[in-house]
């Protein structure tokens, strides 16, 4: 049944005509999307605002940037309150997400949770380049070192004993501190470095929570440890070369995942690296190609080092006011060496949303090969089994001055091989959640 819901899904959020149909900003004659007064557009309330902040790492615009070097669409929408300070230009941006959370069947729970995120961004001329500061934290830590019920979801650990099986853990209070900066070094051309504590490698597509199609919905996606799980890593050193739409990056980074104490900044190992290729050939589309060593990224399995590699693209495009439309397909392969029983698995992600006016349908449906879920069980423990997942759902935007009220919810649905069901059952979760969100 999953695989006929999933296909309604990809209809809606990601049709490949849209991709030949591609008639974006860029290509229209004398239009240049990068310089455009994002002022003038109304993304559901999540408009931009006439601004002097630029590009990061080069000579493009600002909502081309992501989660740590990560790109995005530039037509991506301006979800920030943006300002002046001094010499500074300044951006500010987040939400806070209080959620109902119903995960069914015999491994689900009910709980209810606040999931939270702010960032602050500053950015100046310094001797013939740009230097950008960034910070972000979140009050994840509150819900309590489990997190919140996800059925399907493993990585890290709550008590430094036992991993987090059917539960996403919660985000360190302390997401990024990092400081980044670029400088043109021919016409078109340009170099950055990037440090963070923490901060995020150049590895894998924008975090899930920093573009569109993925922050509609309130759950993280089941395939996070495959695609994106390193956008909170306890020391960072990335420098790149950015040449007009292409981005050539490599980072050297801490591979331990954050630990169970999650108020604390750790001390960064510098003992992994990665490297990306970006690729945004119009306004509307963003690719990019990673691969990545960790080294021993799972404190309860240190003896084990995995090779990460991802392929990703992103669509976006605006329909004129208050219409907009992102999607991103994802894959992601873990490689692990050195453990006792490991496999190499895939994940796929295909996630969109849609708004018109102030309601927005967005869904995720996922295929990840798991070999976590059941740790201590003789049977079934250290066997791959290849899961799926579909979540559909909707909410209303109340705009609030610089900010909006998203009201809405999403349902999920299981395709489960025969081996697990008794253990699972044929599960149906949901969640209904109230967000405050920046808008500008």
């Amino acid at each position: 049944m999953i695989s006929r819901l999933a296909l309604a899904a990809a209809l809606l959020l990601a049709p490949a005509a849209a991709f030949a149909q591609d008639h974006d900003m860029s290509a229209m004659p004398g239009m240049d999307h990068s310089q455009m007064d994002h002022s003038q557009m109304d993304h559901g309330d999540m408009a931009g605002m006439n601004h002097s902040m630029s590009g990061m790492l080069g000579d493009y615009g600002m909502t081309r940037d992501a989660s740590g070097t990560a790109w995005q669409p530039d037509s991506a929408p301006m979800m920030a309150i943006m300002g002046q300070a001094g010499g500074w230009s300044t951006m500010l941006h987040g939400f806070a997400t209080a959620v109902a959370d119903r995960q069914g069947g015999p491994r689900g729970d009910d709980q209810a949770f606040v999931a939270s995120m702010i960032g602050f961004m500053a950015q100046r001329p310094v001797g013939g380049g740009t230097l950008t500061l960034k910070a972000m934290g979140s009050l994840d830590p509150l819900m309590g070192k489990r997190g919140y019920p996800l059925l399907l979801a493993n990585g890290e650990t709550a008590d430094g004993k036992t991993k987090l099986v059917d539960r996403q853990h919660p985000h360190d209070a302390f997401m990024e501190l990092a400081a980044v900066y670029s400088r043109p070094i021919s016409e078109g051309v340009s170099g950055f470095v990037y440090l963070g504590l923490p901060g995020e490698p150049a590895l894998g597509p924008a975090t899930y929570m920093h573009r569109f199609s993925g922050l509609a919905s309130p759950e993280a996606p089941i395939d996070h440890h495959w695609l994106d799980s390193t956008h909170v890593t306890f020391g960072v050193a990335t420098a790149g070369l950015v040449w007009r739409d292409v981005k050539l990056e490599a980072s050297r980074f801490t591979g331990r995942e954050p630990d169970e104490k999650r108020w604390d900044i750790e001390r960064p190992r510098m003992d992994s690296w990665s490297a990306r290729a970006s690729w945004n050939p119009t306004a509307n589309l963003s690719l990019q190609v990673s691969h990545g060593r960790l080294n021993s990224p799972e404190s309860l399995h240190p003896e084990e080092d995995v090779r990460r590699t991802t392929a990703s693209a992103s669509w976006g495009r605006s329909f004129g006011d208050n219409s907009l439309w992102q999607t991103t397909l994802a894959w992601g392969r873990n490689d692990p060496t050195g453990g006792h029983d490991s496999h190499v698995t895939d994940a796929w992600l295909l996630d969109g949303a849609v708004q018109f006016g102030r309601n927005t349908l967005f869904g995720r449906a996922e295929r990840v090969e798991k070999d976590e879920l059941f740790g201590g069980d003789p049977a079934l423990e250290g066997q791959v089994f290849t899961v799926g997942k579909l979540s559909l759902g909707a909410y209303h935007s109340v705009p609030l001055g610089p900010v909006a009220l998203d009201l809405g919810g999403l349902v999920s649905r299981y395709d489960l091989p025969a081996a697990i069901k008794p253990a699972y059952g044929d599960p149906t979760s949901s969640m209904l959640f109230a967000r405050f969100r920046v808008t500008g």
